[in-house]
């Protein structure tokens, strides 16, 4: 970890902060102007890079959070005057092929040969040969389904080039195949029978959950002194009535720096001009702290949100971001996490649940990894899943977003570490 000389700042705004949080006097939707902070540069590495055991294709071709630069959607369907004739063998392997954006089955069942666990957020096609669907249809339906539908969940297959023209057409030919209906020889193969995942782990036991740790050295790393001779305890000497709440109102618009600052950027930000350390943002020690802060809070619920004009704005954004469609796969966070969308039902064989219920447990441990991840490393994970680049954890867009989100899931209880599979 790197240690620096603490930016400048006076005792009596420090000591102001603590006295607020002491009182329990800054639930308000905006962060106090006396609270210190580093205000200069970024609080993560800089430049920013994807984790190296993350996938590493770049998507700059297509939409981020922060920049609109996908093809544009056709404004009218391909005219297909003559009957698709394609191979339905090989139209067959690519729907089923799910290094291709997932492919097909990520979303629909697609008759008797259909792969194990398939998703159901899209119709089952078994059936679709039957249909009386025209040429013309199939193939656009496939190649862009926006000519039709500018709200559908279904990837623009054909404009963001994840098929060419030859593909699509015997992507349409084993679809016009499809006349007999899904057997699946494992029943929770068919993603109508399939129940929905229940964590029954305890989360609070170190046990079970090795996320239990960071507390621990959460609890050690307030205590530790800085380069400039203080302590977070040197301000907050009773953590426990400190934050007893604190972690559960946390993500918080800052005027100061015009954007929203969720607990592991302010730990960054206001430790630079307290303690003197440098903890960026998701390094070891700034989670244990941010887990750790959170876990003191642990029962209290969700509580964000006000009338701060700064903060009113970053709500709206966090919801118009949320619904704006992004990557190759183009696709919007509620695409996946809104009940009339992709909620509740199985994308290959992961359920998506609603956005109620997705901040309460993080930070979390994630056992498919074997990590801790905050709510930020979870944004940017979606966003190369759906073949986006990913934004810095400290990017203003995640914030807006996670203040939203944390609107959606208002009195839920912290409980802090989650674990999650």
């Amino acid at each position: 970890m790197t240690v620096t000389t603490p930016h400048p700042t006076t005792s009596p705004s420090v000591a102001a902060y603590a006295a607020l949080l002491l009182a329990g006097d800054v639930a308000a939707a905006a962060l106090p102007a006396q609270v210190p902070l580093d205000t200069t540069g970024s609080a993560t590495s800089e430049p920013w890079t994807r984790y190296g055991d993350w996938p590493d294709k770049d998507y700059r071709a297509f939409n981020t959070l922060s920049s609109r630069v996908s093809p544009p959607q056709p404004d009218r369907p391909v005219e297909i005057t003559a009957p698709v004739v394609g191979d339905v063998s090989a139209g067959k392997e690519l729907a089923f092929d799910r290094s291709r954006g997932g492919s097909c089955v990520a979303c629909h069942v697609m008759g008797p040969d259909t792969p194990e666990l398939p998703g159901n957020v899209g119709p089952d096609l078994s059936l679709i040969g039957n249909g009386g669907r025209s040429d013309t249809y199939l193939y656009n339906y496939v190649r862009d389904a926006r000519v039709y539908n500018p709200a559908t969940v279904m990837p623009p297959w054909g404009t963001n080039g994840l098929f060419d023209d030859g593909e699509i057409r015997n992507i349409v030919a084993f679809l016009k195949s499809l006349t007999t209906p899904a057997r699946f020889s494992n029943p929770l193969d068919n993603p109508a029978n399939r129940p929905p995942p229940k964590e029954e782990r305890d989360n609070l036991d170190p046990l079970e959950n090795p996320a239990m740790q960071a507390v621990e050295d959460g609890t050690s790393l307030f205590a530790r002194v800085g380069s400039s001779g203080k302590s977070c305890a040197s301000c907050h000497a009773s953590p426990e009535t400190a934050f007893r709440t604190w972690g559960a109102q946390m993500p918080k618009y800052s005027p100061t720096m015009k954007k929203v600052l969720g607990v592991e950027e302010f730990v960054t930000r206001h430790g630079r001009t307290t303690t003197g350390d440098d903890l960026a943002m998701q390094s070891d020690d700034n989670t244990a702290l941010s887990v750790y802060l959170r876990y003191l809070a642990n029962g209290t619920p969700i509580a964000v949100g006000g009338d701060d004009p700064g903060e009113r704005q970053a709500l709206a954004q966090g919801e118009k971001l949320m619904r704006t469609k992004i990557g190759q796969l183009n696709f919007a966070c509620m695409d996946c996490h809104a009940p009339d969308k992709g909620a509740n039902k199985w994308i290959r064989g992961q359920w998506l649940g609603e956005s109620r219920g997705q901040t309460d447990h993080f930070p979390t441990w994630r056992t498919s990894r074997a990590e801790i991840w905050d709510i930020r490393k979870r944004f940017q994970w979606c966003n190369v899943a759906v073949r986006a680049n990913e934004l810095p954890p400290d990017a203003p867009e995640y914030g807006a977003i996670e203040l939203y989100l944390n609107t959606l899931n208002a009195g839920l209880p912290l409980s802090v570490p989650g674990i999650r599979h």
